[in-house]
Formats: C-alpha cells, sequence, structure tokens
C-alpha cells in the first residue's frame, strides 16, 4: 500500500547537523531517509521546518531549512517538490516520494505578514503557529496560561486562508485550537495528535475537539509519540489502534492520516522506529480493519484531501 505521513522532523537533525545525509544514514542518526521511504513505499512525505528554542525567533534558520530541504532532500532521485495538486498527481503516477515543506512554528515571522507571502513563494504549505509554548500569534498545547490567537495570529490565519496555506493546528492550546476552528473559512488539520480519551496527555484531542476537525473536513495525523500514545514504559502498536478505533467511533474513519513524528522523538513504539517499518502497523490494521479501510488510514484520505486543498496550479 501508498504511504502517506504528515509529519516529521528530519529538517531539524539536518540543520543543526551538517555532517548527516538524507540519502541513507548510519543508525540511531536518522530515523527517516531516502532510502526507508522507498522501502516503505511512501508516496508523500511532509517536512517540517522545526527551529530549536536556542535558535527560534529568526528568520535565517527556516531559510536554512529550505536550503537543506532542497541540497540534501530533493537531489535524491525520486524525490519531488509538491507545491500542487498536480505535483501530487505526478508522483502518484510515476511512483515519485512526494516531499512536501510544513511550518512548524511561526516565530521567526515576527508577525510580518509578507515573510509569511515569501514562505509560500518557497514552497511552504502548511502552518502551525506555535510548538509547544507561546509566541507573538498563539499560545500552545503547554503554556499555563491556555491563551488563544493574538490579533496577529487572527491575521495569520486569514492570510494562509488566501495562500491556500494548510493550517495545522496539532501544538496549539485548546483557546486557539477553537479560535482558528471558528476563524479558517478552509478545512485545518491535526498533522500529529492522538485521542486524549484513550490517552490524556495536553497535546492530544479531546473528543469535542477531533469532532470539529471531522465537521470540518480535516484531517487527524495519527502519531507515534509513545507518550502520546500510553503512559506504558512499552508501547506496542495495538495501543496506537485504539487512538484509530476511538477516531472511528466518532465517525472519523474517513479523516485518519498517519503522522509519525519520526525524528522528533527519542524512544519509539515497539517496532515503529523509521519508515521502513510501517509494514507492520499495515499488517496490524489489516487484523482489524478492512482492505480499503487500512489504505484509507495509510494514505487514502490524506490524499483526497490534499487533492481537494492543495493549489491546483
Amino acid at each position: 500500500m501508498k504511504v502517506v505521513d504528515f509529519h516529521c522532523d528530519v529538517l531539524c537533525k539536518l540543520l543543526i547537523d551538517e555532517d548527516l545525509t538524507f540519502q541513507s544514514s548510519k543508525p540511531g542518526s536518522l530515523d527517516v531517509t531516502y532510502e526507508r521511504l522507498k522501502a516503505a513505499g511512501t508516496v508523500l512525505q511532509t517536512f517540517a521546518i522545526y527551529i530549536p528554542q536556542s535558535m527560534n525567533g529568526r528568520l535565517e534558520p527556516i531559510l536554512e531549512s529550505v536550503d537543506r530541504f532542497h541540497q540534501l532532500v530533493l537531489a535524491c532521485e525520486d524525490m519531488k517538490w509538491v507545491r500542487t495538486a498536480q505535483d501530487l498527481e505526478f508522483c502518484i503516477s510515476n511512483g515519485k516520494i512526494g516531499a512536501l515543506l510544513s511550518l512548524e512554528g511561526v516565530d521567526g515571522l515576527q508577525g510580518q505578514m509578507p515573510l509569511l507571502r515569501i514562505l509560500h513563494q518557497l514552497g511552504i504549505r502548511a502552518v502551525g503557529l506555535t510548538w509547544n509554548h507561546a509566541n507573538w500569534a498563539a499560545d500552545g498545547a503547554m503554556e499555563p496560561r491556555g491563551g488563544g490567537l493574538t490579533s496577529a495570529g487572527r491575521l495569520l490565519v486569514e492570510e494562509c486562508n488566501k495562500l491556500d496555506i494548510l493550517l495545522d493546528v496539532s501544538h496549539l492550546s485548546e483557546r486557539a485550537f477553537w479560535d482558528v476552528a471558528e476563524l479558517s473559512q478552509k478545512p485545518i488539520l491535526a498533522s500529529h495528535s492522538n485521542a486524549r480519551a484513550i490517552c490524556d496527555h495536553p497535546r492530544n484531542l479531546s473528543d469535542a475537539q477531533i469532532e470539529k476537525l471531522i465537521a470540518k473536513q480535516g484531517l487527524i495525523g495519527i502519531t507515534f509519540v509513545p507518550w502520546f500514545v500510553s503512559h506504558a514504559d512499552e508501547v506496542p502498536i495495538d495501543d496506537l489502534l485504539r487512538h484509530i478505533e476511538h477516531i472511528c467511533e466518532l465517525g472519523g474513519e474517513d479523516h485518519i492520516m498517519l503522522g509519525s513524528d519520526f525524528d522528533g522523538i527519542d524512544r519509539h513504539v515497539k517496532n515503529l522506529t523509521h519508515p521502513g517499518e510501517l509494514a507492520a502497523l499495515q499488517e496490524a490494521l489489516l487484523k482489524r480493519y478492512t482492505e480499503q479501510q487500512t489504505e484509507q488510514f495509510m494514505s487514502g484520505n490524506a490524499l483526497r484531501f490534499l487533492r481537494k486543498n492543495l493549489p491546483f496550479s
């Protein structure tokens, strides 16, 4: 089956360690590599631009991450830059691996909408307003005050709608989530979040949030972050499936995708440590769901959403 994964942090590792290569890697250095994406049957991988807190708040590291994307990721033979729905169709038809750019945290834009428009020209197609803490646009899920969007954050949401930049709510505080959900005229997505009813963590989504994402024709990226899956020390794949089952019970079968967070975590779900092991997840899904349902979770729902919501040309 084809695979779509809507979140990995490999660009962050490539940013801070110039000795790393994306083509292949030594054990323990990168989760996501070109070789592993090919082995997984990946048709699209979203590469998040996440800037470490020590470098955050400036535009330069964002631009350097875009450069790493071009110099190291797109340099691989079968990688194809996806900016439009047409690019996506080309990947599907020609057996290429699509590479889509997202921005995780807008701190470096410093509230300037012209910088957002420039990043759109540079290929950014999804934006998460903040990481876990507060910035000029919104409060994150771990910010104690739990504030919503600022005035500048509201302008950002409106500008993203105009540019057809997808809005990612995964790291937002609950109040900011609801602000974005009400303000956005376009579907929204949670690139890497699970169900709070199954694992009570601030980064996971409440039932009401999941139902809102479904109502807005959005997507929920099931994430492999162990502490978002279970509070146990060792987390098997079956525990991940409990989140999928719960979202399905809420009516979300057509709104589930994958959002691994590979390279953003230092421990993994058992037997799910890199894209090359996604066959184990597929096998586990097929024991509980039909082939059609499994295909939808692995790629179909995400592809349908992107065909509709990416710019056509």
